[in-house]
């Protein structure tokens, strides 16, 4: 009988690996959260008094502030594909849910320790995988000027929104025009809204709110994929928990993504 093989150290570290991975199960929360609520949340006074560096400790003293902003970040999946894809872009998930948000940080500092390597002296620590992205517990629908300063984000996502299906409940979704003015302040002028949704009531509600919007235009897909945002679209329709739902259910995925208009000062 042959002897049997011996596993070295970097064939046992997948398991490791996974072992030191959080698991949803110990995180039981609701579906969703009531945004009117009062709820406990320590926030920002402006964006100034963010400091960004307790956050993404390999960015401190660079004077970087995240461009990338997950609204309802969920379990955490498109910030943590997209975080190797753009290593150099500061990412900022916002979730209201205290159990999810907490999975969301212990996620994130496991990938850290799980994916560290050691780094040659002449590379940056910053190079080092997912320490671009983070997480806040908060309430976009309130607070999120006090993160943000204007024209300051390059994309900011909306995936698999709530519905809030009743008619009475319509005034807490995500997009309506009070909140689009917030976004159109602090996205860049050419940055990008995503939009995802499995429901299509919810994807016309957005889609027409988004077009009656002055500061907001409409992009399509495929010009998207042309100007090289594939993988962040290919991202939005699969990295999250409710993408994967709607994909094993063969449900459709309705996408609707709008570009922040330039805006140009007329002289009297």
């Amino acid at each position: 009988m042959g002897k049997r093989k011996r596993s070295s150290r970097s064939d046992q570290s997948p398991i490791v690996a996974n072992t030191l991975l959080p698991q949803k199960k110990h995180y039981r929360q609701r579906a969703h959260a009531n945004p009117f609520s009062d709820h406990a949340l320590d926030y920002p006074r402006s964006p100034q008094a963010m400091d960004w560096s307790e956050h993404f400790p390999a960015f401190a003293n660079t004077g970087k502030t995240p461009e990338f902003a997950d609204i309802g970040c969920g379990f955490g999946g498109l910030l943590t594909t997209l975080a190797p894809l753009f290593p150099d872009t500061l990412m900022l998930g916002l979730e209201i849910r205290v159990q999810v948000t907490q999975y969301v940080q212990d996620r994130i500092a496991a990938l850290r320790m799980t994916s560290a390597s050691p780094i040659p002296p002449s590379t940056s620590i910053a190079t080092a995988p997912y320490q671009n992205v983070s997480v806040v517990r908060a309430n976009a629908m309130k607070f999120l000027p006090n993160y943000f300063p204007k024209h300051s984000l390059s994309a900011l996502f909306f995936l698999f929104p709530d519905p809030h299906f009743k008619t009475r409940k319509h005034k807490a979704r995500i997009i309506s025009p009070a909140l689009l003015a917030e976004y159109a302040y602090i996205l860049k002028p050419g940055g990008i809204v995503y939009t995802i949704t499995d429901v299509r009531d919810l994807h016309e509600w957005m889609t027409n709110h988004l077009e009656g919007f002055p500061l907001f235009e409409s992009v399509s897909e495929a010009d998207l994929r042309e100007a090289g945002k594939g993988p962040i679209l290919d991202a939005v329709y699969n990295s999250t928990e409710e993408g994967k739902k709607v994909e094993r259910n063969c449900g459709e995925k309705w996408l609707a993504c709008f570009r922040r208009k330039e805006t140009t000062r007329t002289s009297k």
